[in-house]
């Protein structure tokens, strides 16, 4: 399930507009992180979060939408080392992190789940509706079950349908991946570590 609605508002706005929401996006210092470098499968996790039966309800609004991601991404800075890869879709989101202690980040990400429940509930005069379901953590395997996650998560707007490339998905890390590794390298990790059935039940193949 995705929402027409924001897909069509992101689809039908002019070069300007798309530019003017990406420089909004600048301008409030959402981080640019360096290109993922796999050291060894401890601590790292894919972190994904949606919302309650599937709902949009990050999707209410682009500045919502904004809002929320630079949230989250401050969130995820005060307790990853890195953030390798993130993406956040009207009514979920994936964040490839190295952490030590992933508990204390699913409690923290749990308060930001808290948080904005309470004010879009606000919002929408809606006290008391459930928002979140639980955020769960997915515990890198190997090398090619980590860069099969970085193609995964930078193509999870064109999956849901969102977006047709990477890069016309302004709420999420592709843009600048892209930038720092450089087409011909990403192609190639693309080939090298396609997802296959990847997110069909939440396990990537045998890599």
């Amino acid at each position: 399930m995705y929402d027409d609605r924001l897909m069509y508002r992101w689809r039908k706005m002019t070069s300007e507009e798309r530019d003017n929401l990406r420089k909004h996006r600048r301008e409030n210092r959402l981080p640019l992180h360096s290109p993922p470098h796999y050291d060894s499968d401890c601590g790292l996790y894919l972190i994904t979060a949606a919302c309650f039966e599937h709902e949009p309800f990050i999707g209410a609004s682009p500045e919502r939408m904004l809002g929320f991601e630079t949230e989250l991404l401050g969130a995820l800075q005060e307790r990853c080392p890195a953030v390798f890869a993130w993406t956040v879709l009207p009514n979920h989101y994936h964040a490839l992190v190295e952490n030590s202690d992933v508990v204390r980040l699913l409690q923290r990400l749990g308060q930001l789940h808290g948080r904005t429940s309470f004010e879009w509930n606000g919002e929408e005069k809606r006290r008391g509706r459930k928002v979140w379901f639980n955020a769960v953590e997915t515990a890198m395997k190997s090398e090619g079950h980590f860069w099969a996650t970085v193609n995964y998560v930078l193509h999870n707007a064109v999956r849901h349908g969102y977006a047709e490339r990477w890069t016309d998905w302004p709420y999420c890390s592709a843009r600048a991946y892209l930038e720092a590794v450089g087409r011909e390298e990403a192609t190639r990790i693309w080939v090298k570590y396609p997802l296959l059935n990847y997110g069909d039940d939440w396990d990537p193949p045998d890599l």
